[in-house]
């Protein structure tokens, strides 16, 4: 039961990490004005708007399906912290505090997936195991 209970919690942290890269994209495409106005107030070239969206769509869908899961979360952590200085370095203000952490707490979730990896439900659980059947090999995904 524990081991059920582990499973379903595993793979449950990996699709809400997902959802907030999926739903940043999302917003980021849904108001591009606005995305591109803020980017140019932290000093962000606008260039940085379709990669961040691209990174953001594919590394959320990526981990939603656990496709190359370790690369991709200590990518998006990276990600994660860059964008909690750029943007929310600003301590006097408690809010932008809270989502500095916030921020911060995100990286750290996505640093446990990148060291412990996808498990259930994953495709990188399933590639393992064919190249451990084909080569007899033991993979490191």
């Amino acid at each position: 039961m524990l081991c059920k209970i582990t499973d379903l919690t595993e793979v449950l942290a990996r699709f809400l990490l997902a959802a907030i890269f999926i739903l940043a994209a999302v917003g980021k495409l849904s108001a591009p004005q606005e995305t591109l106005q803020h980017m140019q107030n932290f000093g962000v070239p606008v260039f940085f708007y379709i990669p961040t969206i691209l990174l953001e769509l594919l590394g959320g869908f990526l981990l939603l399906i656990g496709l190359a899961t370790r690369p991709v979360a200590l990518g998006l952590a990276v990600f994660s912290v860059i964008s909690g200085v750029v943007f929310h370095a600003d301590f006097a203000d408690q809010t932008q505090m809270v989502m500095f952490l916030k921020n911060l707490a995100i990286a750290g979730g996505l640093l446990m997936l990148a060291k412990h990896g996808a498990h259930q439900w994953a495709v990188d659980r399933k590639i393992c195991r064919k190249l451990e059947a084909v080569q007899g090999i033991s993979a490191i995904i």
